[in-house]
C-alpha cells in the first residue's frame, strides 16, 4: 500500500504557505488517525504504523511547515506551537470530518496537548509519543546543540552516519530503517551537496524561548479531557519516568506504556511498538 501525497493552504500572520500531508487508507473512512512527527522530522516516520493501520483509519499524516515538502515561513518567529494548532484545525476542516484520533511524536505531541486542551477539541483519543507536561532540561540542551546548524555532506553516506549519530535515542533500527528515514529527511542540493530537509529558521524561536530549566505544561495537560495514552521510551531524557507515571494521576489520567531499549523516541518501525498504538485505538 502507498500513500497519497496532498497539500493544504495555511495561514500565518505573514501571508499564506503550504503545508504537505501524506494520506493512507480510504479517503471515505470516517475514522481518522492524524499523526504528527518532531521538531526536526517528516511525515515519512509514520510510514510502517500507517501501513500497518491503513485497514483500520484513514491515516494523515502531515510535514509541520519549514519541514519536509511544506513552505517555509516567511518570519520564522511563527515557527511555534500556536501556529502549527491553526495549521493543523486548517487540516482537520479539509479532512471534512467532525472529529480524529491523534498520535503525536515529541513537538507532535506538544501540538496534540495544545489542540486536546481546547474546548470542543476535535481530538477523541490522544496518544503522547515520548512528551508530556514537563520537558526535561537535559533533552532541550542535547536538542539545542543540534537543530538549525545547517550542516551538509558531500555524499548520501555521510549524511546517514549523521542522521544515525544524531538519532541514535530511536533505538536499535535496521540498516534499511535508518536507511529509508534519512532518504527523507535530507535532500540534495544544486550544487551537489546534501542537507536536512527542513528550514534552520525553525530554532530562532526555540533558542529565544528557551530561558534554561525545564518546561512546565501541567496547566495544559491537566486541561485535557479525552482519553490518553503515554508512550516512554525506556531510556528517555526528555520524558522523565516521575512525570510518566505522574501523568496518570491527574489530568486525563493516561493509560501508560514503556518501550524497552529506546530513549527519545520510538519511532514504531516494528509490530510490537506499533501493537501498543493499535489496540489503544481499537479500544475506542
Amino acid at each position: 500500500m502507498s500513500a497519497k501525497q496532498h497539500t493544504v493552504q495555511c495561514l500565518s500572520p505573514a501571508g499564506l504557505h503550504r503545508m504537505s500531508y501524506l494520506e493512507w487508507g480510504a479517503c471515505d473512512n470516517p475514522r481518522v488517525l492524524v499523526c504528527v512527527h518532531g521538531l526536526t522530522r517528516n511525515a515519512h516516520d509514520f510510514d510502517a504504523l500507517a501501513e500497518a493501520l491503513a485497514v483500520h483509519y484513514r491515516v494523515i499524516c502531515p510535514d509541520i511547515v519549514g519541514r519536509g515538502l511544506s513552505g517555509r515561513l516567511r518570519d520564522p518567529a511563527h515557527y511555534a506551537i500556536p501556529q502549527y494548532v491553526a495549521d493543523m484545525v486548517t487540516l482537520i476542516a479539509r479532512l471534512n470530518v467532525d472529529s480524529v484520533h491523534w498520535l503525536g511524536s515529541s513537538m507532535g505531541g506538544l501540538i496534540g496537548m495544545a489542540l486536546a486542551a481546547q474546548e470542543g477539541s476535535p481530538i477523541r483519543r490522544l496518544i503522547l509519543n515520548d512528551v508530556g507536561p514537563v520537558i526535561e532540561e537535559a533533552a532541550l540542551v542535547r536538542i539545542s546543540e543540534y537543530v538549525g546548524l545547517d550542516p551538509d555532506w558531500a555524499s548520501f553516506d555521510e549524511a546517514l552516519a549523521c542522521v544515525r549519530t544524531i538519532s541514535a535515542p530511536f533505538g536499535p533500527l535496521t540498516d534499511a530503517q535508518w536507511r529509508a528515514l534519512t532518504e527523507h529527511s535530507v535532500t540534495q542540493r544544486p550544487d551537489g551537496r546534501w542537507a536536512f530537509r527542513y528550514d534552520p529558521r525553525i530554532a530562532e524561536p526555540f533558542r529565544t524561548a528557551y530561558a534554561g530549566g525545564d518546561i512546565n505544561l501541567w496547566p495544559v495537560y491537566d486541561a485535557i479531557a479525552c482519553p490518553t495514552l503515554a508512550i516512554r521510551g525506556g531510556e528517555s531524557d526528555l520524558l522523565s519516568r516521575d512525570v510518566w507515571q505522574a501523568m496518570a494521576g491527574r489530568g486525563p489520567r493516561a493509560r501508560l506504556a514503556e518501550i524497552p531499549g529506546v530513549g527519545h523516541a520510538p519511532m514504531f518501525q516494528d509490530d510490537t511498538q506499533i501493537a501498543i498504538v493499535r489496540d489503544f485505538l481499537l479500544a475506542a
